[in-house]
Parts: C-alpha cells; structure tokens; sequence
C-alpha cells in the first residue's frame, strides 16, 4: 500500500503565509488561519510544502485502508483559495446556497476571493465538517 505523501511537517506556518506574494491573498489566508483556529480549537500545522491544516482525525475505508488526516485546512494555489472540508462539500446543500461564489470538488472549496464568500456561512459549513468528524477525531 502507497504511503501518503502529503504528511504534517514542522514547517512555520505563519512563515509560509508570509511568503505568500499577493497582499489580498495573505490576508485572506490570515482570516481563514483565524477561523479555523477558533474552530477548531487547534495549532496550524504545514501538512507538505503548501497546506496549512488542523487537528487530525483518524480514517478508515472500505477496503480496510486507514490512515491519519488532517481536520480541516486550506493552501494559497495559484488561482484559488483551496479549503479542505473534510466530511465532504456537498453535505449541505442549504448552505452552500447561501456561501456565495466558488466552486467545489468532493472535499474541497475553491474560492477566488475570501470577499466572494459570506463567512459566516464558511465557518458554518467548517464547524459542520469538524462536528461529523468529532468521533474520529485524534487531537482532543
């Protein structure tokens, strides 16, 4: 079986983010950072080169494979803000209505801009994922 690749390091977080060129994307990164934190009530950590992320839960699939996971995080790409929903996006329908402008795949948001998103809703749909993850959960 293939080991994971992408594995929490002991990078600075606040280092990357500082990195990070783009003024407005920075600072959307801070405000995530921020959310995240209070949500989860966890450290950021760098999983890899470019993910920031919290906590850490444990997962099993079908097959029997299991392995250790991050909680929820995000990373600055190139052309979008990429959030990690770890329970899945698409679970909640009713608020993804209300979020705003982005785009998604089976755990991830993408959002160009953190001022295209009601954030309100954002820290909703994040307290939702960590919530169904809560008995998986490995950091608490």
């Amino acid at each position: 079986m293939a080991e994971l690749k992408t594995k929490p390091t002991k990078e600075s977080v606040r280092a990357f983010i500082s990195k990070i060129t783009d003024e407005k994307r920075r600072q959307d990164c801070k405000t995530v950072l921020d959310l995240m934190a209070d949500v989860t009530g966890a450290k950021p950590e760098m999983w890899g080169p470019g993910i920031v992320g919290f906590g850490r839960y444990k997962y099993r699939y079908t097959s029997g494979r299991e392995g250790e996971w991050m909680l929820t995080g995000f990373s600055p790409r190139k052309t979008d803000l990429t959030l990690y929903i770890m329970s899945g996006v698409e679970a909640d329908k009713k608020l993804l209505a209300r979020l705003g402008e982005y785009k998604s795949g089976k755990s991830c948001l993408y959002i160009r801009r953190l001022e295209d998103v009601d954030l309100k809703v954002l820290k909703e749909l994040v307290e939702k994922s960590v919530e169904k993850l809560a008995d998986q959960r490995l950091d608490k």
